[in-house]
C-alpha cells in the first residue's frame, strides 16, 4: 500500500489509473497548445492606452517608421554614383566595320572621306557612348564612375553621348555633310553602338551598401524602462515604440520555443492537472472507482483547452465565445458543486497560460462559472438551463464592466465588441442542452430530467405494470415516497432513489398473481407449487426485471436498483418453511437466494429498506406507534445484521436517520381516522 495522503491508502492499481490520467491529460494539452504566443494588444494611435502599465521585458530598439526610412533613403540616393564599364574593343569593332562596308559605295567619294569619318568614330567613342540614362532618371547632372579594367574614375553625364546625339554629331560634320549625297548607300548609323554599358552588378551592391547605411532604428529601450502607463496618449513616438514592442516580441516568440519553453507549459500543465487529481483523490475518490466517470472531467478539460488552442493559434475569434461555463454546469448537474469549481477553476488556469491578458481572463470565466453552479443547484426543467445561461451573462459582463472601469475610469472611450462575445457564449450555453444527452450516453451518468421523464407514469413500462399489476404499481408509488424521504435526509439522490422505486418491481408483471399485493379472494396460485417452485418464482422478478430493463434501454444507474433492491437476500417466508417441514435433511441455500448483488451505493440501500419495511408493513394487525417501531427496528437491523449494506458508502447515522424517517412516514400513512357521526332522521 502506498500511503498518498495522512487520510488516504491508494493502491498500486489506483496509483496507475490516477498516473495514466495526469500523463494524458498533460501530453494532450500541452500538444495542442498553440507554439506561439503573439502580441494581441490593440494600438490604437490618438486614443488613451486602455490596458496596464507596460514595461520593458527586454531590451529592444525602436524602430523607424516607413515613412521615415524613405525619407533617408531618399535623401542618401542624391549621393548614389552608379557604375558604367568603359568598352575599349568596340571603337576598334565598329571602325573596323566601317572600313569593310566602304565597298559598297556605288559612288566612291574621295578616300580622304574614309579617314575622316574613321577619325570622328574614334572620337566619338573616346568620349563615350552610353546606352541609357534610365537608372538616373535623365539627370544629365550626375557624376558616375566610368570602369575601365581594374579602375574606376568619377565622370560628368553631360560629357558622353547617347546613340541617338553621336550619330547626329558625325551628321553635323561639314566634311561628312558635303559628301551626303555619295554616303547614302552606307548607312552610318549602324556603326555607332554603346561602348558604355550600365554596370547592374556593380551598381546594385553599392546601392545595397548605400542603403544598408541607413540605421533602422532610433534608440533603443532598456529592460525595465516603462514604455506606456494606462491613460496616456498613444502619441507618434508611444506609437511607434509599441509597435517596435509588438515586432521585438513576435520575432522572439517565433525564435524562442526551444526545449526550455515547452517544459515550462509542462511542468505548469503538470502542477494543475496534479493538483485537480489530488483533489479528487482526496475528496471524490468514488469518482475513480468508475473510469468513466473520472474519464469525463480530463475529457472535457482537455476538449476545450484543444477549442480554446485553436481560436488563439489562429486568431479566429475572441476566446469570450467559448462557453467555459458549459464544463462546470455538467459536473454540477451529473455529480457535485465542489468539483464543478474545481474542475472549472483548473480549465481556466490552464486556458489563461495562453493568452496576453490573463488576469481579465481568470476573473470573468472565475465569476461566470462561480454564478452558473450557484445558479443551478438541480436540474429539473429545461427553462433552468435559459436562467443559468442569463445568470451567466450578468455576472461575466458585469465583472467585464468593472474591470473596464477600474482600468480606464472614463466610460466615454467604452467599447462593446468584448460583450458581444459574451452574448454569444451564454446563448451557446442555453442551446448546449442536448448535449446533456450525449454526456449521459457517453459517460453513463443519468440527469434528473431523464430520471423525472422516467418516472412519468404514462411510460409504456409503468403503464403496463399498472393495467397488470396495480398491486405492484401502488406498492412502488409508496416505497418512492418513502425512499426519496430517507434520501433528502440523509443527502442522497432522491429523484433517482423514487424513479428506481417506480422500476424495482417491474419483473412482476410476468406472473403478478404470485404476488399477495397482486392477489384478491384469499386465492394463492403458490398451493399447488413447492416451496422451492414457489421461491424461485418469487426471485425470478429480479432477472425478469433485469431483462425488461435491457428491453426498454432503462439506464445502468435504474438497472442496479433492480438488481439490489433484493441483494443476496432469501425468500424467507419459503425458505423457513421448506426448513421447517424438512428439518433432518440440508437446504440448499442457492434455491432461495436472491442474485444480488448487495447495494453498493446510498441510493441501492435506501431502497431495500423502503422496500421491506413497505411490504411488511402491509402485514400488520394494528397500526401504533410502537408496532410500527419495532416493524422497522426489526427489518432493518435484521438487514444490518445479514451485512447487506458492507459494501455502500451508509453510515449507521445514516441508517438511523432511515428508522426515523420511516417511522414518521408510516405513522402518516397508517393514521387512524375519527367516525364521523351520522344525522338523526
Amino acid at each position: 500500500m502506498i500511503n498518498f495522503n495522512l487520510k488516504t491508502q491508494l493502491s498500486w492499481r489506483d496509483v496507475a489509473v490516477r498516473t495514466a490520467f495526469i500523463v494524458v491529460t498533460v501530453v494532450a494539452i500541452v500538444w495542442t497548445m498553440p507554439h506561439d504566443t503573439r502580441f494581441n494588444f490593440k494600438i490604437v494611435k490618438g486614443t488613451p492606452w486602455g490596458y496596464s502599465d507596460l514595461t520593458a521585458p527586454f531590451d529592444f530598439p525602436v524602430y523607424k517608421s516607413e515613412a521615415m526610412l524613405e525619407s533617408e533613403r531618399a535623401e542618401l540616393l542624391k549621393d548614389f554614383k552608379p557604375y558604367y564599364t568603359y568598352d575599349e574593343d568596340v571603337a576598334h569593332h565598329q571602325t573596323s566595320l566601317f572600313r569593310q562596308q566602304w565597298s559598297r559605295l556605288k559612288e566612291m567619294p574621295p578616300s580622304q572621306l574614309k579617314i575622316v569619318i574613321s577619325n570622328r568614330l574614334n572620337a566619338l567613342y573616346n568620349r563615350g557612348i552610353i546606352d541609357t540614362l534610365e537608372p538616373l532618371e535623365g539627370d544629365t547632372t550626375q557624376t558616375v564612375w566610368r570602369v575601365m579594367g581594374e579602375s574606376a574614375v568619377l565622370f560628368n553625364l553631360g560629357q558622353v553621348l547617347t546613340p541617338k546625339q553621336a550619330y547626329e554629331m558625325l551628321l553635323q560634320d561639314t566634311t561628312v555633310r558635303t559628301f551626303a549625297d555619295q554616303l547614302k548607300d552606307l548607312n552610318l548609323n549602324e556603326f555607332i553602338v554603346p561602348n558604355l554599358l550600365y554596370d547592374s552588378v556593380h551598381s546594385q551592391t553599392a546601392l545595397d551598401e548605400l542603403l544598408r547605411s541607413v540605421a533602422p532604428s532610433s534608440k533603443l529601450v532598456q529592460r525595465g524602462q516603462k514604455i506606456i502607463s494606462r491613460g496616456d496618449i498613444v502619441d507618434e513616438d508611444s506609437y511607434l515604440v509599441l509597435q517596435s514592442f509588438q515586432k521585438e516580441f513576435d520575432l522572439r516568440q517565433e525564435s524562442n520555443q526551444s526545449g526550455l519553453t515547452m517544459a515550462g507549459r509542462a511542468l505548469y500543465v503538470f502542477i494543475l492537472i496534479l493538483l485537480f487529481t489530488i483533489y479528487l483523490s482526496v475528496y471524490r475518490k468514488d469518482y475513480f472507482s468508475s473510469i468513466r466517470s473520472a474519464g469525463m472531467l480530463y475529457v472535457l478539460i482537455i476538449l476545450f483547452t484543444l477549442l480554446a488552442s485553436l481560436l488563439v493559434g489562429h486568431s479566429l475569434l475572441h476566446v469570450y465565445i467559448i462557453p467555459f461555463a458549459i464544463v462546470p454546469i455538467f459536473v454540477r448537474v451529473f455529480m457535485d458543486s465542489r468539483t464543478a469549481l474545481m474542475t472549472h477553476l483548473t480549465l481556466v488556469l490552464i486556458c489563461a497560460s495562453m493568452l496576453q491578458l490573463p488576469l481579465e481572463f481568470i476573473a470573468v470565466e472565475a465569476v461566470g462559472g462561480l454564478a452558473v453552479v450557484f445558479a443551478l443547484r438541480e436540474l429539473s426543467s429545461r427553462s433552468q438551463f435559459f436562467w443559468t445561461a442569463a445568470i451567466f451573462l450578468l455576472a461575466a459582463t458585469a465583472t467585464r464592466f468593472a474591470i473596464y472601469l477600474i482600468r480606464r475610469g472614463d466610460i466615454s472611450s467604452f467599447d462593446p465588441s468584448d460583450y458581444y462575445y459574451l452574448i454569444m457564449c451564454a446563448v451557446i450555453v442555453f442551446c448546449s442542452y442536448p448535449l446533456l444527452y450525449v454526456i449521459e450516453k457517453t459517460f453513463g451518468f443519468i440527469s434528473d430530467i431523464t430520471l423525472i421523464e422516467l418516472s412519468n407514469t404514462n411510460k409504456d413500462l409503468l403503464r403496463r405494470m399498472s393495467e397488470e399489476a396495480p398491486g405492484t404499481f401502488n406498492h412502488s408509488i409508496q416505497v418512492g415516497n418513502l425512499a426519496a424521504e430517507i434520501a433528502r435526509k440523509i443527502d442522497a439522490n432522491a429523484q433517482l432513489v423514487r424513479t428506481g422505486a417506480l422500476y424495482h418491481d417491474i419483473g412482476k408483471i410476468q406472473n403478478p398473481i404470485y404476488f399477495t399485493e397482486n392477489q384478491s379472494g384469499g386465492i394463492s396460485p403458490h398451493e399447488h407449487l413447492t416451496y422451492i417452485e414457489s421461491a424461485q418464482t418469487i426471485i425470478s422478478h429480479v432477472t425478469e426485471g433485469l431483462r425488461l430493463a435491457d428491453k426498454y434501454h432503462l439506464p445502468r444507474q435504474i438497472r442496479d436498483l433492480i438488481a439490489t433492491h433484493h441483494g443476496q437476500g432469501k425468500a424467507k417466508y419459503f425458505y423457513v418453511k421448506y426448513k421447517n417441514e424438512h428439518p433432518d435433511e440440508p437446504v440448499d441455500d442457492l434455491l432461495f437466494t436472491y442474485p444480488g448483488p448487495n447495494p453498493f451505493t446510498k441510493e441501492q440501500a435506501i431502497l431495500m429498506m423502503a422496500d421491506a419495511v413497505e411490504a411488511a408493513s402491509r402485514s400488520l394487525p394494528d397500526y401504533t406507534e410502537q408496532s410500527i417501531r419495532t416493524l422497522v427496528e426489526r427489518i432493518i437491523d435484521s438487514q444490518v445484521q445479514d451485512g447487506f449494506f458492507r459494501e455502500c458508502p451508509i453510515t449507521f447515522r445514516d441508517i438511523q436517520y432511515s428508522k426515523t424517517v420511516l417511522i414518521e412516514k408510516l405513522k402518516t400513512i397508517y393514521h387512524t381516522r375519527i367516525s364521523y357521526p351520522e344525522e338523526k332522521k
